[in-house]
This record gives C-alpha cells, structure tokens and sequence, in this order.
C-alpha cells in the first residue's frame, strides 16, 4: 500500500501544486501517492496558476493536468502525512481534524527545513512575477529533506 502524503495551501493553484509536483517527481511513484488541496474553494476544478505551470516547466516537471479541490475531513483517514503551506493553512486543517492522532499528521512544511521556527512559504499569488521563483526554490529545497526522510522511513515496507 502506497504512502500517501498531501500538500495543502490556500486556493491550491499556486503553492501546493508546486510542492506535489516537486515531491512526487523526487519519490518512487510506486510507494508513493503525492496530492494536494486548499483551504478555500473559489479554485475547485481548475488547473494551477499559470505562473507556477511555467516555473515547474521551466523546472522539468509538468503540473498542468492538476486540478485544485478543497481539503475535506476524510482527508484525514487517506493521508499518512499532511504538510500546509503557512500558519493560517495549519490552523483551518487543524481545526477540521476530527482527533489528536488526526492532528499529528499536519505539518508546516518549512518546519522540515528550520525545526519548530513555523517558517511560511509565501504565497505569491499577488507578489511579483519572480514570487513563484522563490516559491519553487524553497519547495524544491524542503522537498529534497521530505524526500529523503520518506524513503529512510518507508523503505523496510
């Protein structure tokens, strides 16, 4: 049975597209399930941003047949391992968790870079076009520690 991990932020159009896309193009696609959602729901059925498409083209990764969905409680049972983009995502997830061992599941992500610092990634859905470069390049670095942990963890299984 594949580990299942979910990436969620906001409007999932910007930010936890990247970071599925980037995830999944580091883990074996065969122990491995990567996904993403966001808090809000004015994204649902659409593809990611433009701008992040670009960056993980530009990256080798082709995001562009994602579509945004709302994170929804049942998440929960169907994920292993639940990373949120920034502080505002963590408390909207946390207060949907229907238990502690639910809670134990949600991360901030950066918090697998800069331990217990709660480090945002930015959204740069509004910022400056070179906004989702930094995004990336974050991501990508956070990832990699994801990535490694992940396969440490689950390679007996």
């Amino acid at each position: 049975m594949p580990v299942k991990i979910l990436m969620v932020c906001l409007g999932n159009i910007c930010r936890s597209p990247l970071a599925e896309g980037i995830l999944a193009s580091k883990l074996p696609k065969d122990k491995f399930i990567v996904d993403s959602a966001g808090t809000g729901d004015w994204h649902v059925g659409k593809q990611p941003d433009k701008r992040s498409i670009a960056i993980a083209n530009s990256r080798g990764i082709d995001i562009s047949c994602q579509k945004a969905r709302q994170f929804r409680k049942q998440d929960f049972k169907e994920y292993d391992y639940i990373y949120v983009m920034d502080g505002s995502n963590y408390r909207n997830v946390i207060d949907l968790a229907p238990d502690e061992e639910s809670k134990k599941k949600v991360s901030l992500i950066l918090n697998e870079l800069f331990p217990n610092e709660n480090v945002d990634v930015p959204d740069p859905y509004f910022g400056l076009e070179n906004g989702f470069v930094t995004v990336y390049e974050m991501l990508d670095e956070v990832c990699d520690v994801i990535a490694e942990k992940l396969i440490k963890e689950h390679s007996s299984s």
